[in-house]
């Protein structure tokens, strides 16, 4: 075991040698401050109009290679092209029977199929009725009193991803039939093309003005609050736009920008707040601006660092999934911390060199540094004597917070993962509209169809007749299944098409049990003695493959993310318990999270008070998100109070006095981050996007938990149990790991009288 080692002893002089590194930096931007704030101002208005030029589109559309859904549609397209694609019904209703109305149906089925991109048009009203005595289809188009129907368009390509202008043109093809009366809603991907303007703008100001009134009164002075905001809006449209030019070559999902967003204003108003807070201190200790900024870009800007790459870490290994969909999601919220970073080393010290002496010119109250004792001064403070609390009673304090983690986690436990059908959309959307249509007409399951394909290629033609009626006996009367529909080979006969529509909706665990009986054992036994091959395909049936995906790898990218977490805090404070705790705590901040996120949106506790429509199942990839980027969000707090931490344990050698001093001079710029963070997550609870909202709440949660029992509660008491351990590192360990310093090198007084 080795043992605590304090800072090397520096050289008399080196004070006084040119700085380097983050503090040149630093010292060069509060210098040039002009020049720094032209290059950004040429960055945003230069990607923005790129981004509007070339800049490209959001959609939800994204492949699973070698699941059932994949290769089944993958012989539908080789053998009716016309039947693959992506299908979107357009819900069509009245109060007399719409037979009424067949030639306006025949119209918008006419024009539809004149639109680009569609394959087929299924005209649920044909001008020549079936030959009498034929058997009716099972799935019928026409509900049995004649007044709901549906037109299915199948598209080449998702409709969500063709923009405003071809909405236009579906909205023209219809236009006789509402022209006539009759109620038109767009249901599927073609129904997300047409929903209204979402609420996000609002909780982006909603929590913006949050953070205004928290700095204001935190830094009591307005030049200060006003520079993280400033800072983190700038950085975040900067990375919007970097964001819009990477969709030109990458498919991200239309909440990647919210996504973005909500992780860039977070982040990048608390980088900057630690910098300020930093900078302050230098300047009532008497230093220049210019000085001053530099320390605190060498000082704190080494912790931002530090901080942001451990986010950019967590959301990178989202990529361990092996799902393209996930991992861009996390390489979305990645670009606004790389701009928010870049922001709070540059931008920040440009402001602090504009704003000199006078940063705390206009102020309501006398400006408070990081702690009201000096350097040399006996700490007094409020968070000192709650530390000494601590230390008397660690594991009172201690068993206290795992108790309240530990109640909050427990409806975890009860989790169930699925996605969100459109029934829990609100009803000024198109396809909440639909799918109510459709659901009161031909039943709830009729929203989620499953379409069955037998690739029987390789089968002799004299034995397809054989397996088709085989096939269509073992798939009728399948539990959980509404209506099986015939089996009806291809143009080509080298497969067998039917339809099976469930009894449940789209988003229930019994829609998702039919779909993996049809896959493992209904559909091979149907196949069973021939060389066919049956799948499940549909855009229910790749959502089931999808979670299923997600559920077997979430904890690979667990064990990923708390892995590459672990070494960055091993490399930086050099200590192996140090780690441990780290993970350790944020995992437990992690289950709290869930478990909240469960008890609302799942069992629906106070779901209603935030527009949610029912109880709904957690969205499948929303886990993985939130592991990720609450992970490396509570490593952000984690990673400045143990650098406090530390550098006043080196300094006196004293592990408990270290976190005493250390929560004194952090409690107050970390309270105000955390504040804000929460606001500006809590904000897009307003959302009309139900993944945003359950994101928005994780996230918030997930930060108030860290901020409050983590930090308070469990993160003291363990330090003090451990007291020096915690910083054990094995000699052998010590010499092959790098040497990374959080909070830099302390510059040495000059020589002189104290």
């Amino acid at each position: 075991m080795t043992a605590p080692r304090g800072r090397a002893a520096q050289t008399p002089g080196a004070s006084a040698a040119r700085p380097k590194g983050l503090r040149a930096l630093g010292e060069w931007c509060a210098r040039h401050f002009v020049v720094v704030m032209v290059l950004w101002l040429v960055a945003l208005g230069g990607l923005h109009a790129l981004q509007n030029t070339i800049g490209g589109t959001y959609s939800d559309d994204f492949t699973l290679p070698g699941t059932q859904s994949d290769t089944g549609l993958d012989v539908l397209k080789m053998y009716e092209p016309a039947a693959g694609g992506f299908s979107s019904p357009i819900v069509l209703h009245d109060d007399q029977p719409l037979t009424s109305f067949q030639s306006q149906v025949g119209q918008a089925v006419t024009a539809l199929q004149q639109l680009p991109q569609v394959l087929s048009v299924t005209n649920p009203l044909p001008a020549t009725p079936p030959p009498q005595g034929s058997q009716p289809p099972a799935t019928s188009p026409v509900s049995t009193d004649g007044m709901t129907a549906y037109i299915t368009v199948r598209f080449a390509s998702s409709p969500s991803s063709l923009g405003q202008e071809y909405l236009d043109g579906v909205d023209a093809a219809v236009e006789p039939l509402r022209a006539a009366g009759v109620e038109v809603e767009y249901g599927g991907s073609l129904g997300e093309l047409a929903r209204p303007e979402t609420k996000d703008l609002i909780s982006e100001a909603i929590g913006f003005a949050v953070a205004v009134i928290v700095l204001i009164i935190g830094f009591g002075s307005i030049i200060a609050a006003g520079m993280p905001l400033v800072t983190a809006l700038i950085a975040v449209i900067v990375g919007l736009s970097c964001l819009s030019l990477l969709a030109k070559a990458l498919t991200f999902a239309t909440v990647s920008p919210t996504l973005a967003t909500m992780i860039g204003l977070g982040v990048g108003i608390d980088y900057s707040l630690f910098l300020i807070t930093r900078h302050r201190q230098r300047l009532i200790d008497g230093e220049d601006p210019a000085t001053a900024a530099g320390h605190a870009v060498s000082t704190s800007g080494r912790a931002v660092l530090v901080s942001g790459c451990t986010v950019i870490v967590a959301l990178a290994g989202l990529y361990v999934s092996r799902v393209t969909f996930i991992g861009n999601l996390g390489i979305a919220a990645a670009v606004t911390v790389i701009t928010a970073v870049l922001g709070a080393l540059t931008l920040t010290p440009a402001f602090l060199g504009l704003a000199g002496r006078n940063i705390d010119r206009f102020h309501l109250r006398k400006p408070i540094a990081e702690t009201e004792s000096g350097p040399d001064e006996q700490a007094t403070g409020p968070w000192h004597s709650y530390a000494q609390r601590v230390e008397r009673r660690p594991w009172w304090f201690m068993g206290f917070g795992v108790v309240v983690i530990g109640i909050l986690a427990i409806p975890l436990f009860s989790i169930q993962l699925g996605h969100i059908d459109d029934g829990a959309d609100p009803t000024t959307f198109t396809d909440r509209r639909a799918f109510d249509l459709i659901s009161d007409a031909f039943g709830p399951g009729t929203n989620g169809p499953l379409t069955v394909v037998i690739d029987q290629s390789t089968v002799p033609a004299a034995d397809r007749a054989t397996l088709a009626a085989t096939a269509q006996s073992t798939l009728n009367g399948v539990p959980g299944a509404a209506t099986v529909g015939p089996l009806n080979p291809t143009s080509d006969g080298n497969a067998l098409v039917g339809t099976v529509i469930p009894t449940t909706r789209p988003q229930d665990r019994a829609t998702t049990d039919l779909v993996n009986n049809l896959k493992d054992d209904v559909l091979p036994q149907a196949v069973a003695g021939t060389t066919a091959s049956g799948y499940v395909t549909g855009t229910t049936a790749a959502q089931v493959d999808f979670l299923d995906i997600v559920a077997a790898r979430l904890p690979l990218i667990i064990a990923t993310v708390v892995g590459l977490a672990f070494i960055i805090i091993l490399i930086v404070f050099r200590g192996v318990l140090i780690a441990v705790k780290a993970a350790v705590l944020n995992l437990l901040s992690i289950a709290a999270s869930y478990g909240v996120v469960v008890a609302v949106f799942q069992w629906g506790w106070g779901g209603e008070a935030l527009g949610v429509s029912g109880t709904v199942p957690i969205e499948s990839y929303v886990p993985m998100m939130m592991f990720a980027i609450v992970f490396g969000l509570s490593m952000d707090y984690e990673v400045f109070l143990l650098a406090r931490v530390r550098e006043a344990w080196l300094r006196t050698n004293d592990s408990k006095g270290a976190v005493a001093h250390a929560l004194e001079i952090t409690a107050r710029v970390i309270s105000c981050a955390a504040l804000i963070m929460v606001s500006v997550f809590a904000a897009f609870l307003i959302s009309d996007n139900i993944v945003v909202k359950m994101l928005g709440l994780g996230l918030a949660v997930s930060v108030l938990i860290d901020a409050t029992i983590v930090r308070l509660l469990l993160v003291p008491a363990v330090l003090t149990l451990l007291g020096a351990h915690a910083w054990w590192i094995p000699g052998w360990l010590d010499r092959i790991l790098p040497h990374l310093d959080t909070e830099g090198e302390e510059e040495p007084a000059a020589p002189g009288p104290a």
